[in-house]
């Protein structure tokens, strides 16, 4: 059993499905803020208020703590610094990541917990 149609129409329709999948296609950036175990004050709050942005537009956000030479000695520092981001920026996101050491680097990931992303224009 076979169907007779129109070859132009039909690649016409599927054209048009795809141009509509398309525009209803979310998409989610990551971004990275990065931080030194002595990160000033108002470093720590500008950075983080940044992720908070990040975070209302539906972009998830890594957080990365770098740490150079001696530095490596005061992990704790850096857990200490990832945990008071979490807090400051908690009413907005969830971790997806939690903390965890890569190499030189103390790095968790975090999410939007409102499922409000960026659409696709």
């Amino acid at each position: 059993m076979c169907k007779i149609l129109d070859f132009g129409k039909f690649k016409y329709e599927q054209q048009k499905r795809e141009k509509i999948q398309k525009k209803n296609q979310t998409i989610s950036l990551l971004k990275e803020i990065r931080l030194h175990p002595n990160t000033d004050v108002h470093d720590f709050e500008f950075k983080a208020k940044h992720a908070y942005n990040f975070l209302e537009e539906g972009n998830k956000v890594k957080v990365v703590v770098m740490f150079k030479g001696r530095e490596l000695a005061y992990t704790d520092k850096g857990e200490e610094l990832l945990n008071k981001f979490i807090e400051r920026v908690e009413e907005v996101s969830k971790v997806e990541t939690p903390v965890r050491m890569e190499g030189k680097a103390m790095s968790m990931i975090l999410v939007p917990s409102k499922t409000k992303s960026k659409k696709i224009n």
